[in-house]
């Protein structure tokens, strides 16, 4: 339960003064809805405003702050024309431009003679200062009313940083005083301030230097949303382990069986893989495991071998993939070794209706189907199974927590696998996947030889299709993916329409067009094309980011390969590692080529791994949703960013497992036996104040853990 001392903070922000409804909605498409968005709406920069040089010495351009007397009014002669106001610091002259102002109001603001101190932009014209419409006008009397410092935050239409420094002062005027929930050991070591005292350095940063992610206030503050976020995850963790299932554990015929017939033996990490999965089906409580796997590591064979680990306990499995190519290639791979063992599968997608659908759904409600591989269309209201007890999700970055949870709960105590092919850096894996268990495949099968990956400029594309001609001459099958549809008059990139156009020109009809514009059907058609042989060369968009296996496409071009991501340009090289010949891999770029660009182009060239690839990738493009792992209701982090406070994720994760381990509820102060004993307060202070740094995590507590 919330502390009411935290109520000011959940507020509206048509609660603070000044604030109307229309002004309330302005603010609110900036940085939220309530009082504690505007804690985290952080600071972009800061305006010095302290007086520091007479005008003589100033600089165009730059704000200058002074102190001036009052020397004429000239009023404009037409409506047109600015109101102008002379003053004087006593070295040079300044004219101040007022537009659609009335005379009196300036009159009254500025008498003549009067001193005021002024802070706003200089501009040269006619060869003399001008100030129009300053910042800031105070009484010289009264220089305390002059900003120092002004902190400069992002902005919207209609928000003006004068009044959201207003804001944001009646905001931290709201927050309470907290005792102290870190290990004071903990403090020392990093010079933390305290929490109240890192809002208010943030707020107000006096140097450049208080902007940086890796000052002592920033740093305090990430730790929190971390800790946050590892006590959250880990609090659904444990009800999770601890949510009554059923334990599956077979005889082991049907595995037996398929490692007779298998044509290759599994790899060590499979089997370690297999073992860790089976072990918490084994189990009475409710599994949720994250199964992640590069491209080509083997997940569908273990994701098989743990289902027939529930069909051999009577029950039913379902594998759920984001695409129908996708589904069917499971199904192919599946149905081909369940048939030789007896396991009957079935495949439903949303191109199958009428008829087909119908009997498929009577056989699954009766039981006669033991694993049901499809799309989106496993979750809809008329599939009904006789008894799911496992179901796996594969891509499930393709996938919501809604669409995950809706097939789970067509199954009574269902264990949850999910599987991804994209690599996951390790911190974001403590962030997004907290709440699951993890297994990892980081072993690829024998046999797979290595990926040439060669990196050419535009200018040589007439050597990389002549090349491809020859290539193509063989049993050869090759990729050109483009990074747009069409041709833009914005952006000067080539386009999949009009690259296919000339590669038809130089090859003829075994060139084939694929896109995300395309419908579905379409889309598959030309897949299987492909696939069968039909077709030899596939222009594409990144569609085939996740596509089917196709053994003889061995060769992949990828144009203008500087625009793309680095988990991109992987996942596309994946889609020729799926045979045992040797592959090749062409990286073009065009110029201008940035440093972050180059770096990633080197990166694709020095090595295949896809773990080593998702860290460097966090390095270059920091926190966030680096490889769009997940899409489950979390928001990205207000304050921590991973690429810089990576090491305080870790020390997080440790202390969320310590104080859980203590206090499970969070209902008790926080101990002093593995803690500092000035550690006094309840825990779930703590934990219902961080939430409001990550307030997405509430929901996946209440939305998650059912």
């Amino acid at each position: 339960m919330r502390p009411t001392i935290l109520y000011p903070l959940f507020a509206p922000i048509n609660t603070l003064n000044g604030v109307g409804d229309k002004y309330a909605k302005l603010v609110a498409n900036l940085c939220g809805e309530r009082v504690v968005d505007l804690l985290w709406h952080l600071p972009s920069g800061i305006i010095d405003r302290r007086c520091n040089l007479p005008l003589i010495s100033a600089t165009e351009g730059h704000i200058w702050t002074g102190k001036v007397r009052v020397i004429e009014h000239k009023a404009p002669q037409t409506r047109k024309q600015p109101y102008r106001i002379a003053v004087d610091d006593g070295t040079e002259q300044l004219i101040l431009i007022f537009f659609k102002t009335y005379g009196d109001t300036l009159t009254r603001i500025f008498p003549v003679g009067a001193e005021k101190i002024i802070s706003g932009k200089l501009e040269r014209f006619n060869n003399s200062w001008q100030m129009p419409h300053p910042d800031y006008v105070v009484d010289a009397a009264k220089p305390q009313q002059m900003p120092q410092i002004e902190t400069v935050y992002p902005l919207t239409a209609g928000v003006t940083n004068k009044m959201l420094n207003k804001l944001m002062t009646q905001a931290l005027g709201l927050t309470p005083p907290l005792n102290e929930w870190l290990n004071t050991e903990f403090l020392k070591q990093q010079n933390f301030p305290s929490f109240n005292q890192a809002l208010e350095q943030t707020h107000h940063p006096q140097t450049l230097d208080d902007l940086s992610p890796s000052s002592t206030a920033r740093r305090r503050l990430a730790y929190d949303e971390l800790l946050a976020n590892q006590l959250s995850l880990a609090i659904v963790r444990e009800r999770l382990k601890h949510q009554k299932g059923r334990a599956l554990q077979g005889d082991g015929h049907l595995k037996k069986r398929l490692a007779e017939i298998m044509p290759f033996q599994l790899t060590s990490a499979q089997q370690r893989v297999i073992a860790e999965i089976e072990s918490d089906m084994f189990s009475e409580y409710r599994m949720l495991r994250l199964l992640q796997g590069d491209v080509g590591s083997g997940k569908t064979i273990v994701a098989l071998y743990t289902m027939l680990n529930a069909v051999e306990c009577g029950a039913q499995a379902a594998i759920m993939a984001p695409t129908e190519i996708l589904a069917q290639q499971h199904y192919e791979t599946i149905a081909e070794l369940c048939s030789q063992i007896g396991v009957k599968t079935a495949l439903l997608t949303g191109n199958i209706k009428g008829k087909s659908r119908q009997q498929i759904l009577d056989a699954l409600q009766n039981g006669e189907i033991d694993i049901l591989i499809g799309t989106h269309a496993l979750f809809t209201e008329d599939v009904t199974f006789k008894d799911l007890a496992y179901a796996v999700v594969d891509e499930q970055h393709r996938f919501g927590v809604k669409q995950r949870l809706s097939l789970s709960q067509k199954g009574k105590s269902c264990d949850v696998l999910v599987m991804t092919a994209t690599p996951i850096p390790r911190t974001l894996v403590l962030t997004q996947f907290g709440d699951m268990d993890y297994s990892k495949i980081d072993e690829l099968p024998a046999g797979r030889k290595p990926v040439t990956t060669t990196v050419m400029p535009l200018s040589k594309i007439h050597e990389v299709v002549d090349a491809l001609k020859r290539k193509l001459q063989t049993q050869t099958q090759a990729y050109w993916v483009c990074p747009l549809v069409e041709e833009s008059e914005k952006i000067d990139l080539s386009a999949a329409k009009e690259r296919y156009e000339s590669l038809r020109h130089e090859f003829g009809d075994v060139v084939g067009l694929v896109h995300g514009k395309m419908k579905e059907s379409e889309k598959n058609a030309i897949m299987e094309q492909f696939k069968s042989g039909k077709l030899k060369l596939l222009v594409s968009t990144t569609v085939i980011e996740v596509g089917v296996n196709v053994p003889n496409a061995t060769v992949m071009i990828i144009e203008h390969a500087q625009r793309f991501g680095l988990a991109q340009l992987h996942q596309l090289r994946g889609r020729i590692k799926r045979g045992f010949e040797a592959s090749s891999c062409i990286l073009m770029y065009g110029y201008p080529l940035s440093d972050v660009s180059r770096s990633r182009l080197n990166i694709m060239k020095q090595t295949e791994d896809g773990f080593l690839i998702a860290e460097e990738d966090l390095k270059l493009r920091g926190g966030g949703e680096v490889l769009g792992t997940r899409q489950s209701g979390f928001s990205s982090f207000k304050v921590a960013d991973l690429s810089v406070h990576g090491d305080l994720l870790l020390t997080a994760s440790k202390d969320a497992a310590l104080i859980l381990n203590q206090d499970k509820n969070l209902s008790t102060p926080r101990g002093a036996t593995e803690f500092s004993s000035h550690s006094t307060i309840a825990l779930k202070y703590a934990l219902s104040f961080c939430l409001l740094i990550s307030s997405s995590i509430a929901f996946f507590i209440s939305k998650t853990v059912s």
